[in-house]
């Protein structure tokens, strides 16, 4: 009977091994994690998790592990991966054989030099453990800094805004969501933070942190200094590849695979925030991403292929975020375009078209309340999938139905 085993017991990890006994495959099922909780979704860590203090949103409860026959190892975590005999151990000395492997590990948060984590004040977010920690602290009255203004550092504020918090957010670059959204719709974004209260201190450099009794203070070059009961750092993700390292495989930016999520060992895949692909609709651009759907895709894909399938990763990346009303949805990299065209669609929401130099769309970026661009920013998605060459002005024209031009 085969052993496959995954490392990581997160969205993708849980949705990979529900995939297997999915598509048939009767051999054991070993999923291993270093949390506590079985494998949950990380997306309403800075909203629900914060604003509700709700538990952890589990992909699964236990008895549907036990259903599928998927055994669940928690607070486990994996020193060694031994390639030429097939088997993994586990830290403390326990071996487990496979035949397949495949590495979940996702990333963690990236670290300020310098700063004193082990104070307590001051903190990052990617746990529910975390979540609960930083709710603590988001009460009316207390003074909240975070760094970071990308959309970690933006939800974290919409939510300590929403439990009476003071906040202050310092994001060392120009504009905050420098990272894939345009700048038209990230200063809508700063607008309605700013409107809601929050302070955005931009181009603001951090020369120091001190623990201090009490409360944290961050200096700035600039002179300036931020006193705060916390501060939350969100600077970006660091991809889990030590494992993957030490055992002598491939990485770049991430655990390198092929199309088809196997890595540099044909007997090892790896999937989900730790990995780096290429993606054929960018010219096979090799890409990272921290995704909640692309977790999903990417864990039902490394399932099929672990299999036996030869099915190339093709899915269009996607974005999401939630800050008070309003939702930001981009699909596609705008990165390489040439040319930006506007749809309004009334009550403030609109989406921006984005056409590399041969007038192929390659992204869309959208905002407005609750649900008025997530339609279009599918159909986008599926235009984009499509590669398709559409005409500027039927893409501005908001009477022009999008379904028009993937049907042409």
């Amino acid at each position: 009977m085969a052993n496959f085993v995954i490392v990581g017991a997160g969205e993708c990890g849980a949705r990979a091994a529900f995939a297997l006994r999915g598509k048939g495959f009767d051999g054991t099922i070993t999923l291993i994690g270093s949390e506590m909780h079985l494998p949950y979704e990380r997306p309403p860590l800075s909203k629900d998790a914060l604003v509700a203090g709700a538990g952890p949103k589990l992909v699964a409860e236990q008895e549907r592990y036990a259903a599928a026959r998927i055994v669940v190892l928690t607070r486990r975590t994996v020193s060694e991966i031994e390639r030429a005999g097939k088997r993994i151990v586990l830290s403390d000395g326990t071996a487990l054989a496979y035949d397949k492997l495949l590495l979940a590990t996702g990333a963690r948060p990236r670290a300020l030099p310098g700063t004193p984590y082990a104070c307590g004040r001051v903190v990052a977010l990617r746990s529910h453990d975390d979540a609960a920690a930083i709710r603590a602290h988001l009460v009316d009255g207390s003074h909240i800094a975070i760094l970071g203004g990308g959309f970690i550092g933006l939800e974290l504020a919409a939510s300590a805004r929403k439990l009476g918090a003071t906040v202050t957010l310092v994001e060392g670059l120009p504009r905050v969501l420098t990272r894939g959204v345009p700048a038209e719709i990230a200063a809508i974004v700063a607008e309605r933070h700013a409107a809601e209260g929050v302070e955005i201190l931009c181009g603001a450099k951090v020369a120091g942190v001190e623990d201090l009794p009490g409360e944290v203070r961050i200096a700035l070059e600039d002179g300036r200094v931020v006193s705060a009961n916390l501060l939350i750092v969100g600077i970006g993700a660091v991809p889990n590849t030590e494992l993957a390292e030490a055992a002598g495989l491939a990485t770049e930016n991430g655990i390198a695979v092929d199309g088809m999520l196997r890595t540099s060992d044909p007997d090892i895949f790896a999937a989900g925030d730790c990995t780096s692909y290429p993606l054929p609709l960018y010219g096979e651009r090799r890409i990272r991403l921290e995704s909640w759907r692309n977790a999903q895709e990417q864990g039902q894909l490394a399932a099929a292929n672990m299999l036996g399938g030869a099915e190339a990763h093709s899915a269009v990346p996607w974005f999401w975020s939630d800050q008070y009303d309003m939702t930001l949805q981009i699909a596609g990299l705008a990165d390489g375009a040439a040319t930006m065209v506007r749809r309004d669609m009334g009550e403030g929401a609109f989406i921006l078209f984005h056409l590399d130099a041969e007038g192929r769309l390659i992204a869309a970026s959208g905002i407005g309340p609750g649900n008025a661009v997530a339609r279009d920013i599918r159909l986008a998605e599926m235009l984009i999938a499509a590669r398709i060459h559409p005409d500027p002005a039927e893409l501005a024209a908001p009477e022009t139905k999008l379904k028009k031009l993937l049907a042409a």
